[in-house]
């Protein structure tokens, strides 16, 4: 007598559900394993096109270009905007709307950001205020009024908070260093004499500063020398730096030469990768909470996301009536992305074109794992990496790439003939990632 066959194995539970067929996995038996896999390879590729739709909604209520956005530190589901009319906005995510106004400033909205704790938030505008709000709505019959004003000798154009401490900074023509208690700054860290655009404190590090002036430096601070430690001085000038969340000295540099530039803090010379594929100045940028990728937002009306150690984007988002995009963030559970552009509009994105929302059931999940797998093991195939990489994008851009892969040619073969022509060792070669640095200064 045989074992008996459990039924549990091979009877269906419902009517509904799928007939249960006993499997097996001898590799004796499937002779054609991978021309079997590589079929379904090439099915989820195209599936994952067909199911990349990454436009979720846009949040519109601002009445004049969002020019910078928060992440609130404990809340998901709450994200602060700033536009260019002065006025603060708090929306509420899974609600899509706005929960909050603020009249906040005369002129720009130039920079905000949250405390740590997520009680209170801070704007800087062009009306050489630095004010204090607090994060909850006030009470009824209360003044929309700021906890803590302070008026300042200059514009601020940037602001951002210490992770751990009530300690914040702010830009403008140097680096100020401010306690909250007190209505003048703690120290003053200055290198040269220039505007700066934006500093950001470290995440990890988080005594460590990094600011970029308009004067095409890359400046990092130590707070507790309250010095600066060291610059680094680029082709051309840097809008902003975000840092990685998960490496403590590895930052990103969003340029005006339509590059980002992602350095290690140890080693300045020559950056560690240079992302190129947008056409136009980079003015944003932001990391995925893991650390393994950023987004980018970019003056030629689109938002790339782009893997840390590749040079190129892996995804490229844009509407018909996205403008110039000047503000974006990657929200903290890492599954959204948002963007704020010139038209008023901030729009909520998918951090992944093709994820499902919602609740998965287990097979579903298992299946999408598998096809994950299997679109790794044949991703360098070349029908299958066609697929995977293949992007309609408008007009404007295509042309502009076009026009640039031309001019990149041209350069390449100017110099390779120069090369050719020359006494040996008189044209040396210039490697990709040194090309872009002026100079380092310790």
């Amino acid at each position: 007598e045989g074992a008996e066959r459990n039924p549990d194995d091979y009877v269906r539970e419902t009517k509904l559900d799928l007939q249960r067929v006993p499997r097996n996995y001898d590799p004796a038996l499937h002779p054609f394993e991978v021309a079997r896999e590589y079929t379904r390879a090439l099915n989820a590729t195209k599936l994952e096109r067909v199911f990349a739709k990454p436009f979720l909604s846009s949040l519109d209520g601002h009445r004049d270009g969002v020019n910078c956005m928060a992440k609130h530190p404990k809340s998901l589901s709450t994200v602060l905007s700033g536009a260019c009319d002065g006025e603060v906005k708090i929306w509420n995510l899974t609600r899509r709307q706005c929960i909050r106004t603020i009249q906040a400033h005369e002129g720009f909205v130039r920079g905000m950001c949250a405390r740590f704790c997520g009680t209170s938030f801070f704007t800087v505008g062009d009306d050489k205020t630095i004010k204090q709000w607090k994060m909850e709505s006030p009470e009824y019959g209360e003044e929309e009024e700021p906890i803590h004003t302070i008026l300042g000798k200059t514009v601020y154009t940037g602001i951002d908070h210490h992770w751990k401490e009530p300690v914040f900074a702010t830009c403008g023509h140097q680096v100020d260093i401010w306690d909250e208690q007190r209505t003048s700054p703690k120290c003053s860290l200055t290198w040269g004499f220039d505007s700066i655009s934006s500093v950001k404190f470290n995440p990890i590090e988080t005594y460590l500063l990094g600011s970029c002036a308009s004067d095409r430096n890359i400046v990092l601070y130590d707070m507790r020398k309250s010095t600066p430690l060291k610059k680094v001085i680029l082709n051309m000038r840097t809008n902003t730096l975000c840092w990685n969340p998960m490496e403590a000295f590895i930052f990103t540099a969003a340029n005006e030469d339509y590059n980002l530039y992602t350095f290690d803090m140890r080693f300045l010379e020559s950056p560690v990768m240079v992302h190129m594929d947008h056409v136009s100045a980079v003015l944003d940028v932001d990391y995925s909470p893991t650390g393994k990728e950023f987004v980018s937002a970019s003056f030629d009306k689109s938002i790339r996301i782009f893997p840390v150690d590749k040079g190129h984007s892996r995804e490229v988002y844009h509407t018909k009536r996205m403008q110039h995009v000047i503000t974006v963030k990657w929200t903290s559970d890492n599954k959204y992305i948002l963007c704020g552009s010139d038209e008023m509009n901030i729009r909520l994105w998918k951090a992944n074109a093709s994820e499902k929302l919602g609740v998965l059931a287990p097979r579903e999940k298992a299946a999408m794992n598998y096809n994950q797998k299997l679109k790794e093991k044949f991703q360098f195939h070349p029908q299958i990496r066609r697929i995977a990489q293949h992007r309609h994008l408008p007009k404007s851009i295509y042309c502009q790439i076009k026009e640039q892969r031309i001019m990149r040619e041209a350069r390449r073969r100017k110099e390779l003939n120069r090369r050719k022509h020359s006494k040996p060792g008189s044209v040396p070669l210039v490697p990709e990632r040194k090309k872009h640095i002026v100079a380092v200064v310790k």
